[in-house]
């Protein structure tokens, strides 16, 4: 369930984000942390992107919300090496 898509191409994480819901990406990120692969995690929640181009990051930043994109960072310390930070 973690890494289905809708038809818009956004992944649960993505639609918490939009929704500015930081206590449901916490709790995803748990969850992905124990069944995802770091490679998955990168890839499919970090720096996954939607029909329009976005990722979760952009897409809270396209809105203002701050309390999300300081959240998405926070996390993708964790996974992201700075090059990939950096893209």
């Amino acid at each position: 369930m973690l890494l289905r898509t809708d038809r818009g191409g956004r992944k649960a994480w993505q639609f918490a984000s939009f929704r500015g819901n930081v206590n449901v990406m916490r709790e995803m990120w748990e969850l992905a942390k124990g069944r995802l692969t770091t490679e998955e995690i990168k890839n499919e929640m970090l720096l996954r992107t939607d029909r329009e181009g976005l990722n979760a990051f952009q897409n809270a930043s396209f809105r203002g919300d701050v309390d999300v994109m300081r959240e998405i960072w926070e996390l993708a310390k964790e996974r992201l090496t700075t090059e990939e930070i950096k893209k």
